[in-house]
């Protein structure tokens, strides 16, 4: 048995695995829909083939997490909710225009299938606005003066665009030929924009948020992070030179800007979340002050144990069965 300090510690660790993985994996197929051409249905078709099995199983961890926030932090996910209702209910909209239009588009007329990518491609672009929208309100404290909502109306353009880069980088992996130079060049803009929106999010925090920058740059702390944003800009270099290279040379390493852009997300995530840590909303409620009973988080621990490792084995086993690049899609 956990006593309540430990199960916060444990349930908020679970959540953030939950919602790095969600960023991850459905902000690969969100930047997908959002790259969707609209006037080539060759390439459209090969661009959903390419996360046709993967797109729907992604969205659980979305679920997951939402699910997790719920049970072990109560107060904390009714104050979320209750400030984010409406980007919330946006994005829901999103991601189920995104699944109507899947599925219709297997299923209407080829000359009705434009109408359905476009809803896909508008639904996606939904999603990941609703998203950085929401994620940009979280880091202000969910504040609603003018310098706030300015703020997370850049976040959103900066998640889109983030999204953007880790689908463009997951087609030069799945795909090849026109299209596979196509998403080398979309990367390579991505890969800057991203870059300046990650540096600019992570100077705006220093700057405003005195507790941060103490966090940060105190001795001997320091010198432990302070490699962890200088390792992800070497990345974001990393995966420009390597998009340059595969540009001239497209045969072998076609993954690596994948893996790298994962490692930027994943470096982004963890200072983000030390930067607010123990805070579950910056600045005015700690994990500790919005845990639930210790009683019912013992409980439900042996399910997270049984249920967290199976979803992770799926995952893992359904990327490993379609690996490799994207094959032409037909509807049978």
């Amino acid at each position: 048995m956990f006593d309540q300090h430990t199960l916060a510690i444990i349930f908020i660790s679970l959540t953030g695995l939950a919602t790095l993985l969600y960023a991850i994996l459905d902000g690969y197929d969100l930047g997908v829909g959002i790259l969707l051409p609209l006037n080539q249905s060759e390439q459209a078709d090969t661009m959903i083939a390419s996360i046709g099995p993967f797109w729907d199983a992604n969205e659980t961890w979305l679920v997951l997490a939402v699910g997790l926030l719920l049970i072990a932090f109560p107060a904390a996910h009714s104050e979320i909710l209750k400030a984010l209702y409406i980007p919330a209910t946006i994005m829901l909209i999103g991601l189920i225009l995104r699944g109507v239009a899947f599925d219709f588009r297997a299923k209407v007329a080829q000359t009705n299938k434009p109408i359905w990518d476009r809803f896909f491609k508008i639904g996606s672009l939904i999603t990941a606005l609703s998203q950085g929208y929401m994620l940009g309100m979280y880091v202000v404290g969910f504040n609603t003066d003018a310098s706030s909502l300015i703020f997370a109306l850049l976040s959103a353009i900066g998640v889109a665009c983030a999204y953007c880069f880790i689908g463009a980088t997951w087609l030069v992996m799945k795909t090849e030929g026109q299209l596979q130079i196509k998403a080398l060049k979309i990367a390579k803009r991505c890969v800057v924009i991203t870059f300046l929106g990650v540096t600019s999010v992570s100077l705006l925090n220093l700057v405003v948020n005195p507790t941060i920058y103490e966090k940060w740059f105190s001795f001997p702390t320091a010198l432990i992070l302070l490699p962890i944003p200088i390792i992800c800009a070497a990345l974001f270099v990393l995966c420009f030179v390597v998009l340059n290279h595969l540009e001239k040379d497209a045969q072998i390493g076609t993954g690596l800007p994948f893996a790298t852009a994962v490692l930027i997300f994943t470096l982004s995530f963890f200072g983000l979340s030390y930067s607010f840590f123990p805070y579950i909303i910056p600045s005015k409620v700690t994990i500790w002050q919005s845990v639930a009973a210790p009683e019912s988080l013992n409980f439900l621990l042996w399910g997270a144990i049984i249920v967290i490792p199976t979803i992770i084995a799926y995952t893992a086993f359904s990327y490993r069965v379609f690996w490799g690049k994207v094959e032409q899609l037909k509807y049978y």
